[in-house]
């Protein structure tokens, strides 16, 4: 089995959260026991950040046993496929990573609607796990229910 990796799982452990940690670390070994654990570019320009050496960004992803699987042209197109329908249904609501409630929500000076957006980043994470992976290990459930429907996500409910 081949489980992807979300960028907030890894976070979780590196940094660490202290809500978070141990249930991540405890879906990544869970991960490494059923087969092999990979992650897309993206995931990986997203972790560089924390990192000031490449050299320390590769030995803590192989402390975890995990690997870089390059993205393909049909999990970069289904990416887009999936961004394109965001675009179209996306709304001024604010969607909930965890259930993808939508709720809108007013800007305490002016009343005006705030609107956050997802960027394509996300939909290349879930395209690249639903494409060439069996599973997600994530925490941002909502947007990946929402727009990949074929993909298995791990990380409770």
């Amino acid at each position: 089995m081949i489980t992807a990796v979300d960028t907030n799982i890894l976070l979780d452990i590196l940094l660490p959260d202290p809500e978070y940690k141990e249930k991540s670390r405890a879906y990544i070994e869970r991960g490494i026991k059923e087969g092999a654990l990979v992650i897309c570019e993206v995931v990986y320009s997203e972790l560089s950040a924390f990192f000031p050496k490449k050299k320390e960004l590769d030995s803590f992803l192989e402390d975890l046993n995990v690997d870089i699987k390059p993205s393909i042209r049909d999990s970069l197109y289904h990416a887009g496929d999936a961004w394109k329908e965001y675009v179209k249904r996306r709304g001024a609501e604010v969607q909930c990573p965890n259930c993808g409630n939508k709720t809108k929500i007013k800007c305490s000076k002016c009343g005006k609607p705030l609107r956050t957006r997802h960027i394509i980043s996300d939909f290349i994470i879930g395209a690249h796990a639903e494409v060439l992976a069996d599973t997600l290990i994530t925490r941002d459930r909502g947007i990946y229910k929402a727009y990949f429907k074929d993909l298995r996500l791990n990380f409770g409910d």
